[in-house]
């Protein structure tokens, strides 16, 4: 144990009393007028934790021995769940409650922080099928002697696996953990909701991979090395055909349960026009359009996306692809109103406020925001209330189980 008068190095142990959940997949704790971002702990506990990162204002830091435990604590089931191995899942320590819980502390605190909404309601809804098996995208590196696993967190160190406990059935059946990739960097597998499954590979030389992220986007592959070359989702009722490596939503509930809450926050009524901003494949726009039968104009900046969208929304002649970036498109008039509604969908670093506000000068009646980062949501909401908006509504989902992740849907009105 070190001296807290000493100045702490990585590698230097304290003990902590473990505070509230933070956004970022860790609990704050503080000592001595220092700041600690603790993984591997839970609200309430009293560990020891060991120094792995310091900065100016914080430091990061791993549980490594817990004095006291939570009555949420759990056994985690993956025996790669532990300081110094796999990243790739933050709370298989904490029971599926306590990581709702977990969930819905951090949106709330983040848009009272960032947003102003003091303690606005929040609560996190379990999606089915359980907390393990879910992951229906998986990327594997690749480490230098040609074994494929998962990356420590927030390092590009590969921890060699025999198994991923939240990658769906199909993948953890395939032999890809057991085989030598010599002359790649990634291998990714994907299992669809209609019983394809495909892997891709990504050669040797492509550039650092990002680090082990549920939201990143898919890498520059060879393309498929074993599989189909489009694979069939289904959702909102319809047959979607994809290339596996284009976005689509990781848990194979996702789709139809954010769909689901889009409709029942905006409740589309015929003849109203929408905006579908940052539309993808085309989720949203279908699930909108099939029920106003009026014009949806969707916006998309990758070309997969926007090929898919038009592929897959041909029955339905009123939605239009325009590929470009949102923020331009709104700009340079690319997309025009009279508009009644929007679906907003941004990547993790949201919207922003350029775009916020061209959202809220076209006058929508309603804006159906899906965030998967509730920074980046709340960042925007205080956005667009300073524009003369509300927040009318949200519902929050477990999309990521056993992950600091979460998915919400908001209701904004002017």
């Amino acid at each position: 144990m070190t001296d807290p008068s000493v100045d702490l190095v990585e590698g230097d142990r304290v003990e902590l009393e473990v505070g509230a959940p933070a956004h970022g997949g860790h609990c704050v704790a503080r000592l001595d007028n220092r700041v600690f971002f603790v993984r591997h702990a839970l609200p309430g506990e009293r560990v020891i934790a060991e120094i792995t990162e310091r900065h100016r204002s914080y430091l990061r830091a791993d549980a490594v021995e817990v004095l006291e435990a939570s009555p949420d604590r759990v056994q985690p089931p993956c025996p790669y769940a532990h300081p110094g191995a796999c990243g790739g899942c933050d709370l298989q320590h904490a029971s599926g409650d306590a990581q709702l819980r977990w969930k819905g502390a951090v949106v709330r605190e983040q848009l009272g922080r960032l947003a102003g909404l003091g303690d606005f309601p929040v609560r996190v809804e379990a999606l089915p099928g359980g907390l393990l098996g879910w992951r229906s995208r998986v990327r594997y590196a690749v480490d230098a002697a040609g074994r494929a696993g998962l990356l420590q967190h927030r390092s590009h160190q590969v921890v060699p696996i025999d198994r991923c406990l939240i990658a769906h059935p199909a993948i953890q059946g395939l032999d890809l953990l057991e085989r030598s990739w010599p002359d790649d960097d990634a291998v990714e597998a994907v299992a669809s909701a209609g019983g394809d499954v495909a892997v891709q590979t990504r050669p040797s030389g492509g550039g650092t991979l990002p680090f082990d992220d549920l939201l990143d986007a898919p890498v520059a592959t060879r393309g498929p090395s074993a599989g189909p070359a489009e694979v069939v989702e289904k959702a909102v009722g319809r047959r979607w055909s994809l290339p596996p490596e284009s976005f689509w939503q990781i848990h194979p509930a996702a789709a139809d349960t954010l769909a689901g809450a889009v409709l029942d926050l905006l409740a589309p009524a015929p003849g109203e026009v929408s905006w579908d901003l940052y539309g993808g494949a085309g989720l949203f726009a279908a699930a909108v359009t099939e029920r106003t039968g009026a014009r949806t104009t969707l916006v998309e900046s990758s070309p997969l996306g926007c090929a898919a969208a038009r592929a897959n929304l041909t029955d339905l002649p009123t939605v239009e692809v325009v590929e470009a970036r949102v923020e331009p498109a709104l700009h340079r008039r690319r997309v025009t109103g009279p508009v009644d509604l929007v679906v907003l969908d941004p990547p993790r670093a949201g919207a922003g406020a350029r775009v916020v506000k061209a959202i809220a000068a076209a006058r929508p009646r309603a804006v159906a925001y899906v965030a998967c980062d509730p920074a980046a949501l709340a960042r925007d909401v205080a956005t667009f209330r300073a524009a003369g908006w509300r927040l009318a509504g949200l519902r929050a989902f477990d999309c990521f189980p056993m992950t600091q992740h979460v998915e919400c849907v908001a209701l904004l009105e002017p």
